[in-house]
């Protein structure tokens, strides 16, 4: 079965709480296994464990990390490294090629990148040459990785659930 991560980097706390907490939240709900963040903000790991322990799943989050010491980890553990930039190869032209690999680790910047990521990454990859959020290029590049099976998952530990409805809300257990 396929493993993959997310490195979120250059999270500000103050600045960049709501977009990383979006960006967790996408990778949990578009397939992902976890978050690593290369800042410390336990506010933000508490919120989205919260998530998983509400709406279930195994996703975890690790804040305090160093981005190069889980990279480097990452590739001597035999992963791969994808790292979304507008800047990369088009996605539509690499996807075929990620989709063999079998541990996957997605870098996600927030502020500006320091320029070492792009040498040390496996695969630059753009989702779209155009500026977008972290959070759209998470989920429609997890999208394409699991070509849309990821929609259809479900959580059997999951406390709350949402049931489908064509005229309101429904939620339970």
């Amino acid at each position: 079965m396929k493993k993959v991560c997310i490195l979120r980097l250059g999270h500000r706390p103050f600045r960049d709480k709501r977009v990383t907490t979006h960006v967790g939240l996408a990778a949990r709900a578009f397939g992902a296994d976890g978050m690593y963040l290369a800042a410390e903000d336990p506010g933000l790991t508490g919120s989205i464990r919260d998530v998983v322990t509400r709406w279930g799943g195994e996703f975890f989050v690790r804040d305090g990390v160093s981005w190069k010491a889980c990279v480097r980890a990452w590739k001597e553990q035999g992963g791969t490294v994808v790292h979304l930039t507008m800047y990369g190869l088009p996605m539509k032209e690499v996807i075929g090629e990620i989709q063999e690999k079998e541990k996957l680790l997605i870098v996600i910047g927030a502020e500006k990148v320091p320029g070492e990521i792009y040498g040390l990454a496996d695969y630059n990859v753009s989702v779209t040459g155009q500026p977008h959020s972290e959070v759209s290029g998470t989920a429609v590049f997890l999208d394409h990785l699991f070509e849309g099976h990821e929609l259809d998952r479900t959580y059997p530990d999951a406390e709350l659930r949402i049931y489908p409805s064509s005229d309101g809300k429904r939620t339970g257990p």
